[in-house]
């Protein structure tokens, strides 16, 4: 593995984004590439939205939303997604990717970073434990709200 780095995602990167494989079983916990993209069409002002390349090759994927006005709290700053390519899994791609959106939560003068994700055996949660993120609650609809204080 090269260095790591981030760069904002374009047009060049997209197709790439989209082409990402997922590991058996992890795809039933993620909605398709192209709902984060589309929230960055809506929502340009408070999105955020970047690819992890290693050397040249287009490696993993975060998409978050930075934004004091939204109604619920725990989407005024939130990790809306992250992908690593399943052959890059397990590399520490997802952590850089992590590392980085907290940076720039911190630049933003953010206290927290939030994520929700769906519960289960094969899902994300051991992953966002490792990374710094402890439940704090559930949303309405019985998914899990944990948080990075920062």
């Amino acid at each position: 593995m090269t260095e790591l780095r981030l760069v904002e995602l374009s047009a060049a990167t997209i197709v790439a984004v989209n082409a990402m494989s997922l590991k058996p079983g992890q795809e039933q916990f993620l909605a398709p590439t192209s709902y984060a993209v589309a929230a960055a069409v809506v929502n340009p002002a408070t999105a955020w939205q970047r690819v992890v390349l290693d050397d040249n090759e287009v490696v993993g994927f975060v998409s978050a939303n930075f934004d004091p006005e939204a109604p619920h709290e725990h989407f005024r700053s939130v990790l809306w997604r992250i992908n690593v390519d399943a052959d890059d899994q397990g590399r520490g791609v997802g952590r850089f990717a992590v590392e980085k959106l907290l940076e720039e939560a911190r630049s933003r003068g953010v206290d927290h970073v939030n994520v929700i994700y769906e519960a289960g055996e094969e899902g994300p949660e051991a992953f966002f434990r490792r990374v710094g993120f402890t439940p704090v609650g559930e949303t309405e609809f019985g998914e899990v709200v944990a948080e990075v204080r920062l």
